[in-house]
């Protein structure tokens, strides 16, 4: 007879976290599962008028409008090319729902705490948008802190998420 706990599948321990990693090129991230709403194909997004360089327009996602960031151009690397093979994560910050281009989504990993270290210290602008860095085997993850890839002026979020 089997002991009742080995039927209840993985034990996940309560200072841990669900993270959705995810590529942009070839540099590997995560983001925390709470912030995710949807994961969709890449769809093309209608271009706005005298938006950032980032936002490479809009959508309509089941009668919302949102908005999609392109994540790399955002983070300060190479601007991604969007295609057929790239996805939009559909995340809700603060009420606002915002679509993140990235290359790829990879998996779901249980994360804890002590395994989160700082971000070097190297001055580097897109560091200000991450909030930790994890190793996991050959693979250095470093954490989006999604709400600070978002826009911060009010001009920004306004165009992201008009009222």
């Amino acid at each position: 007879m089997r002991a009742a706990h080995e039927d209840r599948g993985p034990v996940v321990r309560k200072d841990s976290r669900e993270m959705v990693t995810f590529c942009i090129g070839e540099q590997d991230f995560c983001m925390d599962i709470m912030t995710v709403r949807e994961i969709r194909g890449w769809t093309e997004a209608t271009v706005l008028p005298r938006a950032p360089d980032y936002v490479l327009g809009v959508i309509n996602l089941r009668g919302a409008v949102v908005p999609i960031i392109d994540l790399s151009s955002r983070l300060g690397l190479a601007p991604l090319e969007p295609g057929p093979r790239h996805v939009i994560v559909i995340v809700l910050i603060e009420q606002c729902l915002s679509g993140l281009l990235v290359s790829s989504v990879s998996d779901i990993l249980n994360v804890t705490e002590d395994e989160v270290q700082p971000v070097p210290n190297i001055g580097e602008a897109s560091a200000s948008c991450l909030a930790g860095v994890i190793s996991k085997g050959p693979r250095l993850l470093r954490i989006l802190d999604v709400s600070a890839a978002l826009p911060k002026t009010r001009a920004e979020e306004d165009e992201l998420c008009p009222a």
